[in-house]
Formats: structure tokens, sequence, C-alpha cells
């Protein structure tokens, strides 16, 4: 059996990385590069990197910076944020990026998400679904622009939906937990891995390995997590960190 993947999540901003609580109050934590070095170090399984500025700043991908990642990683890397076009798709691919992350033009332009898959394959590219619930109903939906549209989908259909189109995976993101490192949603994970048969990757939320080892009981195929590898828990103060293979054993 594979052992399950465990990603660190990493959010740019500019040319920097930065950390979020609930999809707010940007906290600068370094340079991606001498992140990268660290996970190079730690034998990181996969390192995902997300422009959280991108789309809402109506930009592309930032190719000098992601060129310069894909060089120094020793490890698979997906990324998403700003991407509107397969042009732009076809030369992250050309930059060594393994994986491609579609979040709101998934939901704003299905041709493209569709196209993408069938000239790059189901598993090169991945669908983000970033959940909240509704201030008012309480109800969980999918929310696109960087969780400011709310796409009016329940995380399950909107699953399905994905799956039907033939995407590779799904990154399910709770809002709400997300930088609180107060545990993912787990019955968010379970709603949405019992509703289709493709990888589910949590994120969001999580503050412990064995944090990490109750997503994987919930259903998911892969975890992922932000704060947990770049703060101490106590004072948030930064520090890039990764368990080792004996740590993930005994948890996940």
């Amino acid at each position: 059996m594979l052992r399950t993947r465990v990603i660190p999540c990493l959010l740019l901003k500019g040319n920097g990385l930065v950390k979020t609580v609930q999809f707010k109050n940007p906290t600068y934590i370094g340079d991606p590069i001498n992140a990268v070095k660290i996970f190079n170090d730690k034998e990181v399984d996969e390192l995902v990197f997300l422009d959280i500025t991108a789309t809402q700043e109506k930009r592309g991908p930032n190719f000098k910076i992601l060129s310069e990642i894909a060089t120094e990683c020793f490890m698979p890397v997906g990324y998403g944020g700003g991407i509107s076009n397969l042009s732009e798709i076809e030369q992250l691919f050309n930059l060594g990026i393994e994986k491609v992350i579609l979040n709101s033009c998934a939901f704003s332009q299905p041709d493209l998400l569709t196209q993408a898959i069938n000239i790059f394959g189901s598993q090169s590219i991945v669908v983000s679904m970033d959940v909240k619930k509704h201030w008012i109903t309480r109800k969980q939906a999918v929310y696109t622009m960087n969780g400011k549209q709310n796409t009016n989908f329940s995380p399950r259909d909107y699953a399905k939906k994905m799956e039907d189109v033939g995407v590779g995976e799904i990154i399910l993101n709770s809002i709400d937990l997300d930088g609180t490192m107060s545990g993912y949603d787990y019955e968010l994970i379970k709603a949405v891995s019992s509703e289709v048969k493709i990888p589910i990757v949590a994120l969001g939320g999580a503050g412990s390995l064995e944090d990490l080892g109750k997503a994987k009981s919930a259903g998911a195929s892969a975890v992922s997590a932000g704060s947990l590898f770049v703060f101490q828990k106590a004072h948030r103060a930064v520090l890039i960190t990764y368990p080792n293979k004996k740590e993930i054993e005994l948890f996940i």
C-alpha cells in the first residue's frame, strides 16, 4: 500500500510567502526559495504553491518566481493562481510544474477545464475547492475568487461535477478553519470523499500530526497543511519544518 502523501501548502503573495487565517490577514513568513531548500532537505513528498492574489488582480502566474521554484525543487510541485488559458497551463508544465491547480476558472471557464484535461491528462489537472458556511443559512457551499464568490454548489455536488468532467484530484479546503490549527473539517472530508472515487487532498485547519491521521480516517487520500509546517504552534513564530518518515508512519 502506498504511504499517504503529506503535502505542505505554501501561499504566494508577490515574491514572498504568506500565511492567512480564514483567507484573511496574510502574514509574511519568508522567501519561497529558502523554504524550498528546507523542504528539499526534509525529503517532502510534494509541494503546493497557491498565488492568493493573482486572480483578484486579474494577472497570470508569476512565471519568473515559479521557474526559480521549479528549478530548485527536488520533489513534485503543484501550482494554482491566476490561470485563465491553455497557454499559461502549457507554460507551467514546460517550467517543470507537475500539477496545475484550477480554482476560480474551473467554475467560470468550464470549457477551459475540459480542454486542459483532454490535452494534458486528468492526472495533471487538479481542482481546488474552497468551502465555507454561509453567514446566514450556515450551509456549506463552494466559493471562488479567494472565498468571495459563492458558486451556490454544495461541496458534494461540486466534487461530483468535477469528477464527471474528468479531474484527476481535488484539494478540499475549509475557509472557516484555514490557519486556525484547530483540526480539519472531518465531516466535510467524509461527505465529499464518500461522493467521489478520485483522490481527495484535505486542507485547512491542521494543527498536529494527529489531525493528519484523522483526515485520512475520514476519507482523505492525501493531507496538506500550511501553518503546521511553517509555524511553532504556541507562539506562531516562523519555523519551517516537516515530520520525518517514522513520525508520519506513527500517525498516518
